[in-house]
């Protein structure tokens, strides 16, 4: 398996854009994947740069309704003219996040993209082929991540805090090893492993994602909620790659617990599993 991170906050090369978003481009024997398309166009941008055709990719699966990981779809959708993308049914609901001093800004996908034929709208647990599968419906246990007291939901014309329903991971197995991508983990990285632990009764080999273990307005993190996962990850024996939300102070303290276990995924980065 072939993965290349197109688009994350940070780049291993001045050639190659960064922004606050997530975009990561695999290939197995006979399936080209993209999961999530960043926040805007330059995942595109990345991509001819880093040698991968979006026209051949083979299905697109969108993480969770807000823009820096949808934001690219209007862009894949002009440059691809064949891929299903795959987003949880709830994905186009309206999202919001409480800025620096108060001001409260939409951070959904595009409302206007909503209706196309390509989009398949999935639920708990959806197979897109063998060996590759969504889920969703992770519990909530725990504490939540940092910030998500500033992320909220409309629900009835009420703004409420967001419950996640429409985060979901992908599963891809290929050659016995098995990978599990989360986009940010806003239920919880621990959760998410956990829910999968149930429907596989086996832990995952590699883990990419971002962890959304600070408050991106004020840096803030719990250093004690941090090493409470840093040994949980640990525990697994998974090897994880992470970046985008999970924030600078926790990825380090985590790499001093979990060691060559954790690494970040810059973009520009290659991993071959």
């Amino acid at each position: 398996m072939l993965i290349k991170v197109l688009i994350e906050n940070s780049s291993l090369s001045p050639e190659l854009g960064s922004e606050h978003g997530l975009s990561v481009y695999l290939e197995t024997g006979d399936q080209k994947i993209l999961f999530d398309v960043g926040a805007s166009e330059l995942f595109f941008e990345n991509a001819k740069k880093m040698k991968v055709n979006i026209a051949d990719v083979d299905f697109l699966a969108i993480s969770h309704g807000h823009y820096d990981h949808g934001g690219g779809l209007k862009k894949f959708l002009k440059e691809n003219r064949k891929a299903k993308v795959y987003l949880h049914r709830q994905a186009f609901g309206k999202y919001y996040a409480v800025r620096p001093g108060r001001e409260i800004g939409y951070i959904g996908l595009e409302q206007g993209l909503k209706q196309n034929e390509r989009f398949v709208f999935t639920g708990d647990q959806y197979l897109i082929s063998p060996g590759i599968e969504l889920y969703s419906n992770v519990a909530r246990v725990g504490t939540p991540p940092r910030s998500a007291s500033r992320l909220l939901m409309e629900r009835n014309g009420q703004m409420v805090e967001d419950t996640f329903v429409h985060e979901q991971n992908l599963i891809v197995e290929e050659d016995g090893k098995t990978l599990l991508l989360a986009g940010c983990a806003h239920n919880g990285i621990v959760n998410i492993v956990k829910c999968f632990y149930l429907l596989k009764n086996n832990m995952p080999d590699y883990v990419i994602g971002g962890f959304h273990l600070h408050d991106p307005a004020t840096g803030d993190w719990d250093v004690e909620a941090v090493s409470k996962i840093g040994e949980y990850l640990l525990s697994t024996k998974a090897k994880y790659f992470t970046g985008h939300c999970t924030g600078e102070g926790p990825y380090s303290h985590l790499k001093r617990l979990m060691g060559d276990h954790i690494d970040e995924m810059p973009a520009g980065s290659i991993i071959l599993i």
